[in-house]
C-alpha cells in the first residue's frame, strides 16, 4: 500500500532573532558569495556597514532559503531572483487585499 506523504523542511524563527553573515550562511546552507550577491541585488537587506558586521533579521532566513532554492532549482541569477521575489510579494499583497475586500 502506497501512502502520499508530504515532507516539509522548515525552521521556525522568532522575529527578534538576528544572524551574522556566517550564521545566515550556515542556517540556509548557502555560501557567503551567494549571500553577498543577494545583498547586492537587494534580496537581503542587512544592517551594518559591511559584511564583517552585517546583521540580518529573522525574516532574512526564509527569504535567503527561498532565494537559494530558486537559484538551485530554476538556475536563476540573483537579479532574476530579486524580480521573482518582488513579484511574489506583490501577489501576496494583492491576495491579502482581495481577502479583505471580500470580508466587507
Amino acid at each position: 500500500m502506497e501512502s502520499n506523504q508530504l515532507v516539509v523542511d522548515a525552521v521556525i524563527v522568532e522575529a527578534s532573532v538576528t544572524f551574522t553573515l556566517t550564521e545566515l550562511c550556515w542556517a540556509c546552507r548557502g555560501s557567503d558569495q551567494q549571500l553577498l550577491a543577494l545583498v547586492e541585488e537587494g534580496v537581503l537587506e542587512p544592517g551594518g556597514s559591511g559584511p564583517e558586521d552585517w546583521v540580518f533579521d529573522g525574516a532574512a532566513l526564509g527569504r535567503a532559503c527561498t532565494a537559494l532554492r530558486l537559484i538551485d532549482d530554476l538556475a536563476l541569477s540573483p537579479a532574476a531572483v530579486a524580480l521573482v521575489l518582488d513579484l511574489l510579494s506583490q501577489i501576496d499583497e494583492l491576495n491579502a487585499r482581495l481577502r479583505t475586500s471580500r470580508g466587507r
